[in-house]
Protein backbone atom coordinates (compact mmCIF):
# COMPACT_ATOMS: atom_id res chain seq x y z
CA UNK A 1 0.00 0.00 0.00
CA UNK A 2 1.32 3.62 -1.06
CA UNK A 3 2.37 5.87 1.61
CA UNK A 4 -0.23 8.90 1.62
CA UNK A 5 1.09 12.51 0.25
CA UNK A 6 1.70 15.09 2.99
CA UNK A 7 2.55 18.16 3.66
CA UNK A 8 3.77 20.31 6.79
CA UNK A 9 5.60 23.12 7.70
CA UNK A 10 6.48 25.33 10.75
CA UNK A 11 9.19 26.20 12.87
CA UNK A 12 12.41 24.35 13.93
CA UNK A 13 15.58 24.45 15.84
CA UNK A 14 18.43 21.98 17.09
CA UNK A 15 21.24 21.95 19.29
CA UNK A 16 24.16 18.92 18.83
CA UNK A 17 27.17 18.42 21.10
CA UNK A 18 29.72 19.82 18.63
CA UNK A 19 31.03 23.06 19.56
CA UNK A 20 29.78 26.07 17.54
CA UNK A 21 30.11 26.41 14.83
CA UNK A 22 29.85 22.66 13.65
CA UNK A 23 31.28 21.53 10.55
CA UNK A 24 29.13 18.81 9.56
CA UNK A 25 26.94 21.36 7.16
CA UNK A 26 29.78 23.17 5.30
CA UNK A 27 31.80 19.02 4.54
CA UNK A 28 28.97 17.36 3.58
CA UNK A 29 28.19 14.89 6.83
CA UNK A 30 31.85 13.91 6.32
CA UNK A 31 33.62 15.92 8.87
CA UNK A 32 34.28 14.65 12.80
CA UNK A 33 32.31 15.57 15.31
CA UNK A 34 34.59 17.90 17.49
CA UNK A 35 33.71 15.59 20.01
CA UNK A 36 34.50 12.71 18.36
CA UNK A 37 30.50 11.71 18.27
CA UNK A 38 27.67 13.62 18.03
CA UNK A 39 24.61 13.82 20.08
CA UNK A 40 21.86 16.09 18.66
CA UNK A 41 18.11 17.07 19.24
CA UNK A 42 16.41 18.15 16.30
CA UNK A 43 12.95 20.04 17.56
CA UNK A 44 10.07 20.60 15.06
CA UNK A 45 6.36 22.44 15.62
CA UNK A 46 3.92 21.61 12.90
CA UNK A 47 2.40 25.17 12.50
CA UNK A 48 0.06 23.85 9.41
CA UNK A 49 0.23 20.49 7.90
CA UNK A 50 -1.82 17.05 6.93
CA UNK A 51 -1.04 13.42 5.95
CA UNK A 52 -2.96 11.98 3.67
CA UNK A 53 -6.98 13.08 5.86
CA UNK A 54 -5.08 13.58 9.24
CA UNK A 55 -4.59 17.15 9.96
CA UNK A 56 -1.53 17.77 12.36
CA UNK A 57 -1.87 21.65 13.53
CA UNK A 58 -0.08 22.65 16.18
CA UNK A 59 1.36 19.48 17.08
CA UNK A 60 5.34 18.48 18.16
CA UNK A 61 7.48 15.88 17.87
CA UNK A 62 11.67 15.32 18.25
CA UNK A 63 14.10 13.42 16.35
CA UNK A 64 17.27 12.67 19.10
CA UNK A 65 20.08 10.65 17.43
CA UNK A 66 23.69 9.56 17.93
CA UNK A 67 26.74 9.23 15.82
CA UNK A 68 29.37 7.29 16.69
CA UNK A 69 31.79 9.56 14.51
CA UNK A 70 31.36 11.26 11.20
CA UNK A 71 27.57 11.48 10.20
CA UNK A 72 28.52 10.22 6.95
CA UNK A 73 29.58 6.77 8.13
CA UNK A 74 26.39 6.08 9.05
CA UNK A 75 25.39 3.75 12.38
CA UNK A 76 23.33 6.21 13.50
CA UNK A 77 20.99 5.78 16.52
CA UNK A 78 17.31 7.65 16.30
CA UNK A 79 14.33 7.81 18.40
CA UNK A 80 11.75 9.96 18.22
CA UNK A 81 9.55 11.77 20.91
CA UNK A 82 6.10 12.17 19.18
CA UNK A 83 3.43 15.16 20.75
CA UNK A 84 1.10 13.31 23.60
CA UNK A 85 -2.40 15.23 22.58
CA UNK A 86 -1.93 13.76 19.51
CA UNK A 87 -3.89 10.85 18.75
CA UNK A 88 -3.05 7.44 17.40
CA UNK A 89 -3.37 8.47 14.04
CA UNK A 90 -1.71 11.93 14.16
CA UNK A 91 1.40 9.97 16.00
CA UNK A 92 1.65 7.31 13.52
CA UNK A 93 1.92 9.94 10.86
CA UNK A 94 4.54 12.00 12.67
CA UNK A 95 6.58 8.92 13.18
CA UNK A 96 6.34 8.18 9.50
CA UNK A 97 7.46 11.58 8.82
CA UNK A 98 10.10 12.68 11.62
CA UNK A 99 11.70 8.80 10.67
CA UNK A 100 11.57 8.75 6.89
CA UNK A 101 9.55 6.07 6.58
CA UNK A 102 6.84 8.11 4.78
CA UNK A 103 9.34 9.37 2.25
CA UNK A 104 10.24 13.19 2.72
CA UNK A 105 13.72 14.86 3.54
CA UNK A 106 14.42 12.15 6.54
CA UNK A 107 14.35 9.50 4.12
CA UNK A 108 17.67 10.63 2.58
CA UNK A 109 19.23 10.05 5.69
CA UNK A 110 17.63 6.82 6.26
CA UNK A 111 20.33 4.90 4.79
CA UNK A 112 23.12 5.88 7.67
CA UNK A 113 20.68 4.92 10.47
CA UNK A 114 21.86 2.09 11.93
CA UNK A 115 19.40 1.11 14.50
CA UNK A 116 15.92 3.28 15.15
CA UNK A 117 15.23 3.32 18.61
CA UNK A 118 11.60 3.49 18.90
CA UNK A 119 8.80 6.42 19.35
CA UNK A 120 7.79 7.46 22.68
CA UNK A 121 4.80 10.16 23.61
CA UNK A 122 5.81 12.67 25.60
CA UNK A 123 4.51 16.21 26.83
CA UNK A 124 6.42 18.48 24.93
CA UNK A 125 6.85 21.97 26.13
CA UNK A 126 8.40 24.31 23.32
CA UNK A 127 8.82 28.27 24.18
CA UNK A 128 10.07 30.86 21.34
CA UNK A 129 11.04 34.80 21.62
CA UNK A 130 13.07 36.55 18.94
CA UNK A 131 15.99 34.38 18.60
CA UNK A 132 15.39 32.30 21.28
CA UNK A 133 14.04 28.73 21.30
CA UNK A 134 13.89 26.17 23.97
CA UNK A 135 12.15 22.87 24.32
CA UNK A 136 11.57 20.89 27.46
CA UNK A 137 10.11 16.92 27.54
CA UNK A 138 10.25 16.01 31.38
CA UNK A 139 12.88 13.46 31.75
CA UNK A 140 13.89 13.25 28.03
CA UNK A 141 15.15 16.49 26.24
CA UNK A 142 15.69 19.97 28.22
CA UNK A 143 17.85 22.00 25.24
CA UNK A 144 17.90 26.24 25.12
CA UNK A 145 19.52 28.13 22.06
CA UNK A 146 19.91 31.58 21.08
CA UNK A 147 20.86 33.15 17.67
CA UNK A 148 24.08 34.41 16.68
CA UNK A 149 23.75 37.71 15.94
CA UNK A 150 25.16 39.16 12.83
CA UNK A 151 25.52 42.82 11.15
CA UNK A 152 21.86 43.64 12.82
CA UNK A 153 21.54 42.57 16.15
CA UNK A 154 18.25 41.62 16.02
CA UNK A 155 19.06 38.89 13.54
CA UNK A 156 21.09 36.02 13.35
CA UNK A 157 23.93 34.97 11.66
CA UNK A 158 22.68 32.49 8.59
CA UNK A 159 24.01 29.56 6.48
CA UNK A 160 22.68 29.08 3.06
CA UNK A 161 22.35 26.97 0.60
CA UNK A 162 23.15 24.28 3.18
CA UNK A 163 22.36 20.03 2.55
CA UNK A 164 20.47 20.01 5.67
CA UNK A 165 17.60 17.39 6.05
CA UNK A 166 15.63 20.35 8.04
CA UNK A 167 15.73 23.24 5.61
CA UNK A 168 18.49 24.85 3.28
CA UNK A 169 18.91 28.04 4.89
CA UNK A 170 19.69 27.74 8.85
CA UNK A 171 20.01 30.34 11.76
CA UNK A 172 23.27 29.97 13.84
CA UNK A 173 23.01 29.84 17.24
CA UNK A 174 24.73 28.38 20.31
CA UNK A 175 22.99 26.38 23.26
CA UNK A 176 22.80 27.41 26.90
CA UNK A 177 21.68 24.01 27.77
CA UNK A 178 21.62 20.47 26.39
CA UNK A 179 20.34 18.04 28.10
CA UNK A 180 19.02 14.69 26.58
CA UNK A 181 18.47 10.89 28.16
CA UNK A 182 16.35 8.80 26.01
CA UNK A 183 16.97 6.00 23.76
CA UNK A 184 20.41 5.10 25.04
CA UNK A 185 21.76 8.53 24.51
CA UNK A 186 22.79 10.20 27.60
CA UNK A 187 24.28 14.25 27.21
CA UNK A 188 24.42 16.84 29.42
CA UNK A 189 26.45 19.86 28.57
CA UNK A 190 25.66 23.85 29.66
CA UNK A 191 29.50 25.17 28.91
CA UNK A 192 27.58 27.57 26.26
CA UNK A 193 29.33 26.35 23.80
CA UNK A 194 27.31 23.47 21.79
CA UNK A 195 26.32 24.44 18.18
CA UNK A 196 22.47 25.69 17.53
CA UNK A 197 20.37 25.86 14.51
CA UNK A 198 16.65 27.35 13.89
CA UNK A 199 14.28 27.60 10.83
CA UNK A 200 11.23 27.81 9.81
CA UNK A 201 10.65 24.62 7.93
CA UNK A 202 8.73 23.29 4.90
CA UNK A 203 8.54 19.54 4.05
CA UNK A 204 6.17 17.16 2.00
CA UNK A 205 6.25 13.42 1.03
CA UNK A 206 7.31 14.93 -2.88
Amino acid sequence: MANPEWKISGDYFEACSCDSVCPCPTSGMAARPTQGSCDAGLVFHVERGSHGATRLDGLSFAVLLHTPGPMIAGNWTVGMVVDDRATTEQREALVAIGSGQGGGPMAAVGPLVGTFAGAEAKAIRIERSGMRRSVSIPGVLDIAVEGIPGAIPTEPVYFDNVSHPAATRLALAKASRSHMHAFGINWDDTTGKNNGHFAPFSWSSS
